[in-house]
């Protein structure tokens, strides 16, 4: 069933990656060994584009790793995919990480049982709220907070994989759950009529890719990471403007239903950029983190290093055709 599925995008996606592949220089298609590494989350529907460019364009040039930003640290991959807050959190140890490219963008919602009493953010004073702890999820819930007028001391944040999360919900183990996709409608979907939404101030997680200092300045890797990030702005482009042809791939990816998929589409965007906000909300973010670090914030300097443009800026002077 499965490889039923993603035939079916890889055909529709045909006419797009055959244009891509015949502009690749042929270098970037050879031996094994010359592959880019690139980390993944494997259980998220951010990574749709980059799942589009390995089986489409970039078939036999990259290497797909599961993983986080520590795979990248320990030098088993060349680029992976994080959110932004976690640049944060492992730059201070490791201060040559860079932000080469947003690849998606989620917007948070908190899903609460509205039988604890739940209606508003207000209501979240003395609750107890699922996420996993220091992530970009668990900062949704302090800037909710904020918004209500409450801290993070008002709650009770209990640390929790994603896919443990719909049924502790259901349960009555915890009143709420912030989360990414697919946790998030699967808690929803767990409660049913019982359930209440709630958007707070805005706030969209960077789902970014990122290397280090060191890996951009080898120069063969540093062309074969701006292959794909050129590539990566064509699928994205693909994905924004045909869905129903991308959504069938993400879904057996995961799988999950493309109904499911369908439902949730609209608190994604696939920028292929770097937002002109997020070096704004890496500082606003910073002090919340230093926090749970037990250190000193650092300077907004110090935050914009991690931001590297110069790599998109060269995918860019030369699209993909």
């Amino acid at each position: 069933m499965i490889r039923a599925k993603t035939a079916g995008p890889r055909l529709l996606f045909s006419f797009v990656m055959a244009a891509i592949l015949a502009a690749a220089p042929v270098s970037s298609r050879g031996a094994a060994a010359d592959k880019l590494r690139v980390g993944i989350n494997v259980t998220t529907i951010e990574t749709l584009p980059i799942y589009l460019a390995a089986e489409g364009p970039l078939a036999g040039a990259i290497e797909l790793i599961g993983g986080a930003i520590p795979l990248l640290t320990a030098g088993k991959v060349d680029t992976v995919t994080n959110a932004e807050t976690q640049a944060l959190l492992r730059s201070t140890a490791n201060p040559d990480i860079r932000i080469i490219m947003t690849v998606a963008e989620y917007s948070y919602r908190i899903v609460a049982r509205r039988s604890s009493g739940i209606a508003t953010a207000s209501d979240l004073r003395g609750k107890k709220i699922a996420t996993q702890l220091n992530s970009s999820a668990h900062f949704y819930i302090v800037k909710t907070l904020r918004g209500a007028g409450l801290s993070e001391n008002d709650v009770t944040v209990v640390g929790m994989t994603p896919p443990e999360m719909p049924a502790a919900l259901a349960r009555g183990d915890v009143d709420a759950v912030s989360i990414w996709e697919p946790a998030a409608g699967k808690s929803a979907a767990a409660l049913g009529a019982d359930g209440v939404i709630l958007s707070g101030p805005v706030y969209r997680e960077r789902f970014n890719l990122n290397s280090t200092a060191g890996v951009l300045a080898d120069p063969a890797k540093r062309k074969a990471i701006v292959e794909l990030l050129r590539t990566l702005v064509a699928t994205s482009q693909e994905t924004r403007e045909h869905p129903e042809r991308a959504r069938p791939l993400i879904a057996a990816k995961l799988g999950l239903s493309e109904e499911f998929v369908a439902t949730v589409w609209g608190l994604f965007s696939f920028p292929a950029s770097i937002p002109q906000d997020m070096l704004a909300s890496m500082i606003e973010q910073e002090p919340w983190m230093a926090q749970k670090q037990n250190r000193p914030a650092r300077s907004q300097e110090a935050i914009a290093a991690l931001i590297d443009a110069s790599l998109l800026r060269e995918a860019n002077a030369s699209p993909a055709r």
